[in-house]
């Protein structure tokens, strides 16, 4: 759809999706009606279904890759430098904040639910998220490799991937209990592993 779009009306669909994302924040999911999302957006319901033909659940599509990549952004940039154990300390600690500041409300996993984890745009949404995730994780691996901090013999994909499992792991009891221990824990326990073999 956006490619088909003119500059102006990428330009509206962007604010409209903000818009939209600003408002499932504060209200959740549950209790966002379409009109709540055209008053925030100044959109007439005509201009909401041009740009979201599928109706509301096109829009949180929309939203939840809106959201999906702010949790990358959010990381930034401490996440594309990982070339020192400084940085992975920074990196780390931005995560932890993140997750505190957000609490049990998940913005994406809210979204996610509403649509149906299973649907395919879904699927596609958080594959798209986790891969890059742990492309960036790995490549800041492979950069303290290369600086010789930590072992060449590591497996920089399987190293990424057990962190971000750790991560979504300690967000999810995090999520459940309200104590970020666990998340803090599979950080600094994925960290700890990547600086014990140099």
């Amino acid at each position: 759809m956006d490619e088909a779009l003119t500059a102006k009306g990428r330009a509206t669909r962007a604010r409209i999706i903000e818009g939209a994302a600003e408002v499932l924040r504060e209200q959740g999911v549950a209790f966002t009606r379409l009109d709540d999302i055209r008053a925030r957006t100044r959109t007439s319901k005509s201009q909401l279904f041009h740009y979201f033909p599928g109706g509301k659940d096109d829009l949180l599509l929309a939203v939840a890759r809106f959201e999906a990549d702010r949790v990358l952004e959010d990381q930034q940039p401490h996440l594309g430098r990982l070339d020192s154990w400084e940085s992975w300390q920074q990196w780390r600690q931005v995560v932890v904040e993140r997750y505190e500041l957000q609490g049990d409300h998940c913005p994406l996993g809210a979204l996610f639910l509403q649509v149906g984890r299973s649907s395919p745009g879904a699927r596609a949404i958080v594959s798209e998220l986790m891969r890059q995730w742990q492309e960036q994780l790995a490549h800041g691996v492979r950069a303290v490799q290369a600086k010789g901090l930590a072992s060449p013999r590591l497996d920089a994909d399987r190293t990424a991937a057990a962190l971000l499992a750790g991560i979504q792991g300690g967000v999810t009891i995090m999520m459940s209990t309200g104590d970020s221990t666990h998340l803090r824990a599979a950080l600094d326990t994925g960290i700890e592993h990547l600086r014990s073999h140099p």
